[in-house]
């Protein structure tokens, strides 16, 4: 699969995908709908955030229906790897070492995040032996 490199989501849009991802392919009603839960939100505020993530390629429209389906791109994980890589890039000089230590710094880790995540170093040294 070739790697998209797609234009860095805003906040907003990152809460749109956030939906899409959790939900799945949406209507601009259902976005509205779950975001308006925990924020107001105009739904028109909404439709044209989308209209604007379709021209920008992060997110698709099925016009097949009356009601236009919208659904992410990229996959959760992939927009993540993209914005940590951007970030330990741009702030962390690309010391990921850098990163995950200011990580675990500003916020406490749970005793189940940190298993996963020797779990992951284990799994980087016996790969890079």
């Amino acid at each position: 699969m070739m790697k998209q490199n797609l234009p860095r989501p805003t906040d907003a849009e990152l809460e749109i995908l956030r939906v899409l991802w959790q939900r799945g392919p949406s209507t601009v009603r259902e976005v509205h709908d779950a975001i308006s839960e925990t924020k107001t939100s105009g739904y028109t505020t909404v439709l044209k955030m989308m209209q604007i993530m379709t021209d920008k390629g992060l997110v698709s429209r099925d016009e097949d229906q009356r009601a236009h389906i919208y659904r992410a791109v990229m996959p959760q994980e992939q927009t993540q790897r993209q914005l940590v890589g951007d970030l330990l890039d741009r702030a962390f000089d690309g010391s990921a070492s850098n990163l995950v230590m200011q990580a675990l710094a500003t916020k406490r880790a749970s005793a189940e995040e940190l298993t996963k995540i020797r779990e992951l170093l284990d799994t980087f040294e016996r790969g890079s032996k």
